[in-house]
């Protein structure tokens, strides 16, 4: 048995590659599939900001989608929104969906790790001291 290999990088011990972040405020998917619906909803799940779904009866529901449960119809699967305003929890089935937009603000934007670090290293060339990594609000 060979012994594990000390001393090793960050960049050596990754194997798998980050994740892009999209820009998706103010994206509003095409739907005409069954596999863009559902590739939409999961980057719905992904994002943190307010999304609206408008029902196929033309009804508009906004709110922070939450949670998706994938099945295997689109009857059978649902995505789970606290809506707008209120602390309200419904369930829309894929089926019922017509449309879907990326209506909110993402919260998240901009605030990757990377973002953070290299604030941290602009504040210690200028020069400040007492600086500390410390997550930023997300409001």
């Amino acid at each position: 048995m060979s012994e594990p290999q000390r001393n090793l990088t960050v960049d050596a011990l990754e194997v798998v590659d980050g994740r892009d972040h999209e820009k998706m405020e103010g994206w509003i998917p095409e739907l005409a599939t069954e596999a863009e619906l559902r590739d939409a909803l999961e980057k719905a799940f992904d994002y943190r900001g307010d999304v609206t779904i408008t029902r196929k009866d033309g009804s508009r529901v906004e709110g922070y989608l939450f949670d998706r449960r994938n099945g295997p119809t689109l009857d059978a699967s649902i995505v789970r929104l606290i809506t707008q305003n209120s602390s309200q929890k419904i369930s829309i089935a894929y089926s019922d969906i017509a449309a879907l937009a990326f209506s909110g603000r993402d919260t998240a934007a901009g605030k990757s790790w990377e973002a953070w670090v290299r604030k941290y290293w602009e504040k210690k060339a200028a020069g400040e001291k007492h600086i500390a990594l410390e997550p930023e609000k997300l409001e």
